[in-house]
């Protein structure tokens, strides 16, 4: 077992002190500044392609500001279907500007895909969201379960968590107004 040494908890404080560590920077549920900088940096990886497969960039229209909101996510398979989580739980903006926009988005991997996100039922959350921590290590930090965990830990946390399964948008861009438009 690897236990921390008093040098390595003296750092891991002062980290957390100044906002640093990956929970230190979500504080309140919002990014402070230095996780703001590092989303933009992965979202513009994600738009691009690089990085893995996994990581998309989230194109959302801003339900208050109708500007359009990119956000990087960690995409999770399971049982042959592609899943997006909230590691902030609930109250999460991405989460509010999906649901505003009826789920309506883009996802962005080096090419453009309209997608819809439709949210999964708190109850058949659980074994996704222990998918989600396999494949994103960046949300281990903020969902309070380990990956390795069995399911009815999941499940006791699942209705805190909002899970969506992402779907291929059949509409085409010039049938409604895409969310890659200004409305």
């Amino acid at each position: 077992m690897n236990r921390p040494t008093a040098v390595g908890r003296w750092m891991h404080d002062t980290l957390e002190r100044i906002g640093l560590t990956k929970a230190g920077m979500y504080r309140g549920g919002r990014p402070n500044r230095v996780a703001a900088l590092l989303n933009r940096g992965w979202a513009i990886a994600g738009s691009a392609g690089l990085g893995p497969n996994r990581l998309v960039t989230l194109e959302v229209r801003g339900r208050r500001s109708g500007h359009l909101i990119s956000f990087p996510l960690m995409v999770a398979d399971y049982q042959g279907e592609r899943y997006v989580a909230a590691m902030l739980g609930e109250g999460t903006n991405w989460v509010s500007n999906v649901r505003a926009a009826g789920g309506e988005a883009v996802l962005r991997h080096g090419r453009r895909e309209a997608v819809r996100l439709e949210e999964v039922d708190p109850h058949a959350r659980a074994p996704i969201l222990q998918r989600y921590l396999q494949v994103a290590p960046g949300a281990r930090p903020h969902i309070p379960v380990d990956r390795r965990a069995p399911l009815v830990e999941f499940e006791r946390i699942a209705a805190q968590y909002p899970v969506f399964r992402v779907r291929a948008d059949s509409l085409q861009p010039n049938d409604r107004a895409s969310p890659t438009r200004a409305r």
